[in-house]
């Protein structure tokens, strides 16, 4: 009786997961470095990489396991859903670096004398790409998945329609498979590279990123598909697949404004 449980709040076993994620990361930064120094080493690199993609696997098993066994209490709850707003605010910042630092170098472009009246943006020989063709189709791409991800939630949580949820999880995962198969096509095709001159170099980060997260975000709805298959999420606990829309969602802002600033404003 004295270990009763008598709140709401999850109260955690010891667990190994920060320990081995903060080993994986440092592993893998560390190899990083040394890959840079010699291109024929990536070996420590890929050893972290490996440990830190298990750690995750393994570390939001565990969370999936608690949250299906009753842990996840309406308190946890909010606890998580604050958790993933603060980790979407992180990301958030750190696209506005990349934001930053294009705007600067476009309003002030360095020039041969004076930094901000002979520079020219694009800088001089760059050919950008036209915005109304390809980067306009896969905007309406990636608007569309967040639809299709929209329409799950909508599904599930108004309707508890399960086989509508799921249909708009398979939509939303292709049309995100879609999205990337376009950008690498795009990026196969640029007429400018990314080392070499400070456009490149903007696009390719700001633009990179951005398709890195569409890439962690089309995983994130794949999971959530396959756990709408073995019988995960109800009408009221779905902090997983919530978590997974709004991520996705981000994902679509940030895309609009790469779309109007880099696309059409900056070209």
């Amino acid at each position: 009786m004295a270990h009763e449980k008598n709140h709401d709040y999850h109260i955690l076993n010891p667990s190994i997961w920060p320990l081995a994620g903060g080993v994986g990361a440092f592993v893998m930064l560390f190899g990083a470095v040394l890959w840079m120094k010699d291109s024929s080493q990536p070996y420590m690199f890929l050893i972290g990489l490996a440990l830190t993609l298990y750690v995750m696997y393994a570390w939001w098993a565990e969370v999936v396991t608690e949250g299906n066994t009753g842990d996840h209490t309406p308190v946890v709850r909010i606890g998580l859903r604050y958790g993933v707003i603060m980790f979407i605010m992180s990301e958030v910042m750190f696209f506005a670096a990349w934001f930053w630092s294009f705007f600067k170098h476009a309003l002030y472009p360095m020039g041969p004398e004076s930094p901000a009246v002979d520079g020219v943006w694009p800088p001089v020989g760059i050919e950008t790409f036209d915005p109304w063709h390809l980067p306009l189709i896969n905007t309406l791409i990636l608007l569309c998945s967040g639809a299709a991800a929209t329409w799950a939630h909508h599904a599930l949580v108004h309707e508890n329609n399960r086989q509508d949820m799921k249909w708009g999880l398979i939509l939303a995962v292709a049309l995100g498979v879609l999205f990337t198969f376009f950008q690498a096509y795009e990026y196969g095709h640029a007429a400018f590279s990314f080392s070499g001159n400070i456009y490149g170099a903007n696009f390719f980060m700001a633009t990179g990123f951005h398709g890195f997260h569409v890439v962690i975000g089309t995983i994130f709805l794949l999971v959530c598909l396959l756990r709408l298959q073995r019988g995960h999420f109800t009408q009221e606990q779905h902090v997983g697949f919530e978590a997974a829309a709004w991520y996705w969602h981000f994902v679509d802002v940030v895309w609009l404004f790469l779309f109007f600033a880099v696309y059409i404003w900056g070209g």
